[in-house]
């Protein structure tokens, strides 16, 4: 996976699948309770959310230092969406299963984003 300056970030494979993603945290907070709207459904929405945009915005920056500041603050948005999923698996608000399935996913994303972080460390070697 290298790095390339001129792409779009609509282009990176991660970034797709970050955006797919979201579509899956809103779908399974739908069903969380009201009271919820400003605790855990609003962090694990802005958190899924900022995975695809930190990806964005990083890849409009003009060197690839800041890309791969943006890509690490990704990456930590990961880790805040499966510690948030936990919380929620052990609120009842979603099952254990639920819980595995959308970790199988920030697993990925977390994989992606790493190799993405290696090539933009290489094309600086």
């Amino acid at each position: 996976m290298m790095f390339a300056m001129g792409r779009s970030y609509e282009d990176l494979l991660v970034w797709q699948k970050a955006i797919s993603f979201v579509t899956e945290v809103y779908r399974a907070t739908a069903c969380f309770p009201r009271e919820e709207i400003y605790g855990l459904t609003g962090q694990l929405r802005r958190a899924a959310v900022s995975v695809p945009s930190n990806i964005a915005e990083g890849q409009s920056r003009l060197s690839k230092n800041e890309f791969h500041h943006f890509l690490s603050n990704a990456r930590g948005s990961l880790s805040e969406i499966e510690t948030q999923l936990i919380i929620c698996q052990n609120l009842g608000y979603l099952t254990r299963d639920h819980v595995a399935s959308l970790i199988v996913h920030t697993n990925e994303l977390g994989r992606m984003l790493n190799g993405l972080l290696s090539s933009l460390k290489q094309s600086t070697d």
